[in-house]
């Protein structure tokens, strides 16, 4: 028997994973409000919104962590693996006390609470999120959400540098 999402990333940009993180994101957790969410705000056939939605309702509590950093960084965005593993190396060098958490769509750096957060928002992009409250912004520091209070968007292992690096190490210590 042929797998009935066998073209899903291809048809619609995601592969079944990275749907799970989308539906997850907004929040919806019936099977109808979730069918109808992805038909209207994303175009998405009635079969394929139903197996996303039946998926997402079923998702297997089993799934691992390597499981769940292997599908942020599956396809286009595979070549920004270097760059997680490279902030992951530079977290635990930190102290025994840090945490690797992986959750659907990011991997969060944990102390006594998040530090940090390790996300893949584009295929060009790693985004690593800080608790850095209080720090002015800057050209590279920039501005964060609820989650974190600043950003730094990194595209190349090399930009993982002695200014970066220090900004990892103040949020560690201040978590």
């Amino acid at each position: 028997m042929s797998d009935p999402f066998t073209f899903l990333k291809e048809k619609t940009g995601r592969a079944m994973p990275e749907w799970i993180g989308v539906v997850e994101a907004s929040g919806l957790t019936s099977h109808r409000d979730i069918l109808n969410w992805l038909k209207t705000e994303h175009g998405l056939t009635h079969g394929f919104a139903n197996g996303i939605a039946l998926a997402f309702r079923n998702r297997d509590a089993s799934v691992t962590e390597d499981d769940l950093v292997a599908a942020q960084y599956d396809g286009a965005k595979g070549a920004l693996r270097p760059v997680y593993e490279r902030l992951v190396a530079a977290a635990m060098e930190l102290g025994d006390d840090v945490e690797i958490v992986p959750k659907k769509t990011g991997v969060s750096l944990r102390r006594s609470k998040q530090f940090a957060l390790i996300e893949a928002p584009s295929a060009v992009r790693v985004q690593l999120g800080l608790q850095l409250k209080g720090e002015p912004v800057t050209d590279r520091l920039l501005a964060g959400n609820a989650m974190c209070s600043h950003r730094v968007n990194v595209t190349a292992v090399d930009e993982i540098d002695d200014e970066l690096l220090g900004w990892l190490r103040e949020a560690y210590e201040r978590g």
